[in-house]
């Protein structure tokens, strides 16, 4: 009887996870490994929530968002007896490798698991906050950023039709990186993060230049980890003078079909998942960096501060001015 490989989803969702599943479970069977499917998460390992994947559950998942197998955080999961019924769910059906694809908290939590009763696990990063240490893409960060952009571009339509000011909240709690690098594509004349100070009074001289030099629109995108949409958005009528109004994006960043390049990226971190197992692997997370892919030990990826592409803070400076 084949060894075998479980596949599931956990924490945020993102684009690219669903073609992450369908290639983790047709290159396991193809390494000779028997895949099954997890819905739910991590809820779904306690809660015995395993399916047998087939030709038509894998089909036409390759162009939809989010994930298919559905996620969820579970608190559950944190009490031994709980990780302890997880663990007979697998024994009962001969599954002895693990693959998550979800963020940080996702691989603490198998991390864990292994200590407790040594199922082997890999993980493939997939947050659209793309702040996981060690790699410098996660899946869903290229859907996430195009999405945006579109929404940016509709925005300046009408921010020209009627000479106004748009702060416009892009998600990022702890992590500037949308932020940034939609107001560096978009051609914003503000962009406010977590990792960059600023200063309004700068920022308001600049503005009002530009304003005397013939602008009659402004383009704010902040991270909604400042906690600044608001008070920006007030700040734009009052000090600057020009009618301003908040767009909050929210939740539909995480939507939406996969890019082409996270299409692709699914493929080469599943593969990645697939192989770091077969070659014996115990709880290594998959990571691309600079141009190549690799593995690195669980511990190194979560104990390590994130750190922003210096190139693009040094960019984004200016805006924050």
């Amino acid at each position: 009887m084949s060894e075998g490989i479980a596949i599931f989803t956990s924490g945020g969702d993102s684009a690219g996870m669903s073609p992450a599943v369908k290639c983790a479970v047709e290159y396991a069977a193809r390494m000779g490994y028997k895949p099954w499917v997890v819905y739910d998460g991590l809820r779904g390992l306690i809660d015995d929530k395993f399916a047998e994947p087939d030709r038509e559950m894998m089909s036409g998942i390759l162009h939809r968002g989010g994930t298919f197998l559905r996620s969820s955080r579970s608190k559950r999961f944190f009490q031994i007896e709980f990780r302890e019924q997880a663990y007979e769910n697998l024994k009962k059906r001969g599954i002895g490798k693990l693959i998550v694809i979800g963020g940080d908290g996702s691989f603490r939590a198998l991390n864990q698991f292994y200590a407790d009763f040594g199922v082997p696990f890999a993980g493939i990063p997939a947050t659209i906050d793309n702040d996981i240490p060690g790699t410098d893409y996660c899946l869903g960060v290229d859907t996430a950023l195009n999405i945006i952009r579109q929404s940016v571009d509709s925005i300046r339509d009408t921010a020209h039709s009627f000479s106004r000011a748009f702060v416009i909240e892009v998600m990022g709690r702890h992590c500037g990186y949308l932020a940034m690098v939609s107001a560096l594509t978009s051609g914003a004349e503000v962009c406010l993060v977590p990792e960059l100070p600023y200063n309004l009074d700068s920022i308001g001289k600049r503005l009002q230049e530009e304003i005397r030099g013939g602008r009659n629109y402004i383009l704010a995108i902040v991270a909604e980890g400042t906690k600044m949409g608001d008070y920006l958005t007030r700040w734009m009528n009052d000090s600057i003078g020009m009618e301003a109004r908040l767009t909050v994006l929210g939740h539909v960043q995480r939507g939406g079909s996969p890019t082409v390049r996270d299409r692709l990226m699914a493929y080469k971190f599943a593969v990645g998942a697939v192989d770091a197992l077969h070659r014996g692997e115990t709880n290594s997370v998959i990571v691309y960096r600079d141009g190549s892919y690799g593995t690195k030990p669980i511990h190194e990826v979560c104990d390590a501060r994130y750190e922003l592409d210096p190139t693009v803070l040094k960019l984004a400076e200016t805006l924050c001015q």
